[in-house]
């Protein structure tokens, strides 16, 4: 298990549940079969700007991380296709990378990951009706634009 596969796992625990103390993270990451001690804890907490409010550790507001999807979709997204619970973009060349990483941060919730080339990206969705309304809202920012 690796440091990444842990912190990603840890910032999962604290987006959907109420996580107030490292004690309580620890026993959450326990149940998931990852053992990790108090320093590693304190130091992945740092390392992801975690912060304890009353609700629970949250995430600090992130850093700037580059133009918004709607922008870069309106400027370099060409064609949006789906196959199954696939749904395909078609970019400039060049462009699909950016693209791809300003969808991931956009955080829509029937997204399960990216895959990006240099004109095309792969979002994978976790089934055919979900794909089909990624689709629609996806043309609807481009008729919009």
């Amino acid at each position: 298990m690796t440091k990444t596969y842990r912190q990603g796992q840890i910032l999962k625990l604290i987006r959907t549940r109420r996580i107030s103390t490292q004690e309580e993270l620890a026993q959450e990451l326990s149940k998931q079969g990852i053992a990790a001690t108090q320093v590693t804890l304190s130091r992945d907490i740092r390392d992801l700007r975690l912060v304890k409010t009353r609700e629970g550790y949250q995430e600090m507001a992130p850093e700037e991380t580059g133009p918004e999807f709607a922008l870069l979709a309106a400027e370099f997204l060409l064609d949006v296709l789906r196959a199954q619970n696939l749904v395909i973009l078609k970019t400039s060349p060049g462009h699909a990378n950016s693209v791809a990483v300003a969808l991931d941060h956009e955080g829509w919730p029937e997204v399960v990951g990216t895959i990006a080339g240099d004109d095309t990206i792969l979002v994978v969705t976790p089934d055919n009706p979900t794909a089909e309304a990624i689709q629609e809202r996806l043309v609807g920012m481009l008729e919009r634009t």
